[in-house]
């Protein structure tokens, strides 16, 4: 059994897509079709920069999910691997779960374009800048790691936000309580704490303003029910109900990133190969949380080409 999965925010770089946009009209379209619906030249910053704007959560946000979706375009359509024929469920990291439901049909790519701008854009503007913040724990399972946050809080908000794989946790919350929580974590039994360089403290109750932005798009979205199932972040499980998908893209915007237990769940319901397709950064995070588990991933056309040959 097959999972294809879909990177989340930090898999941007100035120049994604442009080599794959060279060699394929099918790549083209879909970066035109985002570019239309968000009324903006959103391919032409991808290619070109500026960095600092490619960055900003509504830009990066959508500019993703494009360069995914436009990877899994050319290998349906240019190496004839149709997703609901090779895989048995989708999911992806944080933004990744919207690029998983555009992939399985249950939102259209317009759509998906315009949710994630807006999903970028109140996430930014719930918490002023400079007052919430992210930190990677290395070396702690999700266990220590809210016992880092809870040690840290000191009644700021400050909670696990990713549990990545069984040797990296993100936290996130207020500024002051994720500094504190950087020379706590070594103290507690982490290898190493990295602040991480976002604008936003993301996955935590700071971010009750951008899920309540999020619950009124998402009520006049048009959600079908997806051609195979996703397992959703908030919960490690497999749904299909669109109503319910709704609902759970809406709890994921304050909720944790349960990414190990759904790779694990993936596992244990069958699936042996896990396919990322727009980053390499998924694929490193299932070998550590399923060592046997078998992992590839597709970026460039080479990566595709090698892909469909084997799929």
């Amino acid at each position: 059994m097959r999972a294809f999965v879909f990177p989340g925010q930090g898999s941007q770089s100035v120049g994604m897509g442009k080599a794959l946009a060279d060699a394929s009209a099918i790549a083209r379209e879909v970066f035109q079709e985002v570019d239309d619906a968000l009324g903006q030249s959103l391919f032409k910053l991808m290619t070109d920069g500026p960095e600092q704007d490619l960055v900003l959560t509504e830009n990066a946000q959508p500019a993703i999910m494009a360069h995914a979706i436009a990877v899994l375009r050319v290998l349906e359509r240019e190496g004839g691997v149709r997703l609901a024929d090779r895989a048995d469920y989708v999911a992806g990291h944080s933004l990744g779960e919207y690029t998983a439901l555009c992939a399985a049909g249950a939102i259209d790519l317009a759509t998906t374009a315009r949710l994630l701008k807006l999903r970028g854009r109140a996430m930014q503007a719930a918490v002023p800048v400079g007052e919430g913040g992210m930190a990677a724990l290395l070396g702690a399972d999700r266990d220590k790691a809210q016992a880092i946050a809870d040690a840290a809080g000191q009644g700021q908000v400050c909670t696990v936000a990713n549990d990545n794989d069984p040797s990296q946790v993100v936290i996130s919350g207020a500024l002051a309580a994720i500094e504190r929580a950087i020379p706590l974590a070594k103290e507690m039994g982490a290898r190493r704490a990295i602040l991480l360089p976002v604008s936003a403290p993301f996955h935590c109750a700071l971010m009750q303003p951008a899920a309540d932005a999020m619950e009124a798009a998402l009520a006049d979205a048009a959600i079908r029910a997806p051609l195979v199932p996703v397992f959703a972040n908030v919960t490690a499980a497999a749904v299909a109900d669109p109503d319910t998908i709704r609902a759970l893209l809406v709890e994921q915007v304050t909720g944790m990133v349960r990414w190990r237990e759904s790779v694990l769940a993936m596992h244990k319901a069958g699936v042996e190969r896990f396919v990322e397709l727009g980053g390499k950064v998924l694929g490193p995070m299932v070998k550590r949380t399923v060592p046997e588990a078998d992992a590839v991933s597709a970026v460039t056309m080479d990566d595709i080409e090698a892909l469909a040959s084997v799929l």
